[in-house]
């Protein structure tokens, strides 16, 4: 099927399949799609899982099987707007879950090494604020912070 768009292609060392159970599990409007197979005589494992289709929060992704040649690093990682702090601490331990590990200003590793960005809205907008002072109080307080938290964030922006 041809559609409009993109589609992020993940690349797993086997873990294709796992790996989008896991992510349709933390996220609201996802999905399994289809499941490709590797073919008799080819790289893989005849009948071993090649690529799963799936959808997370409404973002279209493959997840390819291609063996151990490649791993996630921080170049690339996925943002997850939070509108409060109840979402935030929810997808900081729903994407930790089963092995990750938390990173500075926000960012984490899942348990497949995919680096996460988990950042409230109020953030963003009290960086887009005009008064350099106030920025500068919420930017340090976000560097001195794993998973963020909202109302140390919006003390610091106060000058508090």
């Amino acid at each position: 099927m041809v559609t409009d768009g993109f589609t992020t292609c993940l690349w797993f060392d086997g873990e294709a399949e796992e790996a989008a159970h896991f992510y349709v599990s933390v996220f609201e409007n996802s999905g399994l799609g289809d499941v490709t197979r590797y073919p008799e005589g080819s790289m893989g494992r005849a009948g071993s899982v090649l690529t799963v289709e799936f959808t997370a929060n409404g973002q279209r992704f493959v997840a390819l099987n291609g063996g151990p040649q490649f791993t996630f690093d921080e170049a690339v990682s996925f943002q997850v707007l939070c509108e409060d702090q109840r979402e935030v601490d929810h997808y900081w331990a729903a994407l930790q879950a089963g092995g990750g590990q938390d990173g500075p200003c926000g960012w984490l590793k899942d348990r497949y090494g995919l680096s996460w960005q988990v950042v409230p809205v109020r953030l963003n907008e009290m960086f887009a604020d005009p008064d350099p002072v106030r920025v500068a109080g919420a930017n340090e307080a976000m560097m001195s912070m794993r998973k963020l938290d909202i109302a140390a964030l919006e003390k610091a922006f106060a000058g508090e």
